[in-house]
């Protein structure tokens, strides 16, 4: 059987599950996470997607997202995928939700409400070659340039989700 994911209602009340593929064909509100990391000196960890991915492979990112199991809490879930990910445990806070939905290159549509965590985390990531192709430590003002000079280079959820991180730097240092 496919991956359930959480289907939500505008307030991110539950409203059901379904097929991670078949919510993506269809472009049904679910629950999502991203995590953004950052280090001790105040560069945040970027992942490229593994290009095998089905979608947005080979686009850089914030360094883990995924979906919560039904039953799994976004927190619980967050922590899970960071771990199997990229290989990494941490504290996490969430930030910040949004909801955003966009039509993707494959067929598919990413219609999320988007849980946005943040951690700190000193070190190399271990990450899973299925998911992430490269990874590297970026200062946040080299990546706001970069996503103004080549915008594709960068997922859409990420891309929404840093400006909005940005917004409120100081909130969240």
């Amino acid at each position: 059987m496919e991956e359930q994911i959480i289907l939500v209602d505008q307030n991110d009340r539950e409203i059901g599950a379904g097929e991670k593929t078949s919510v993506h064909k269809k472009g049904l509100l679910h629950r999502a996470f991203s995590i953004l990391i950052l280090n001790k000196n105040g560069e945040m960890l970027l992942q490229q997607r593994a290009n095998i991915k089905y979608h947005s492979g080979g686009k850089w990112s914030n360094v883990c997202c995924g979906h919560p199991r039904p039953s799994e809490s976004i927190e619980k879930a967050a922590e899970r995928r960071l771990m199997e990910e990229i290989g990494i445990k941490c504290a996490l806070r969430e930030l910040f939700t949004f909801i955003y939905k966009v039509g993707l290159d494959n067929g598919l549509t990413e219609h999320e409400f988007l849980h946005v965590f943040i951690g700190e985390f000193n070190g190399a990531p271990e990450p899973n070659p299925d998911e992430v192709d490269n990874w590297e430590w970026t200062g946040v003002d080299e990546l706001q340039q970069g996503m103004k000079v080549h915008p594709g280079k960068y997922t859409y959820w990420f891309k929404i989700a840093f400006e909005k991180y940005m917004g409120n730097y100081a909130d969240y240092k």
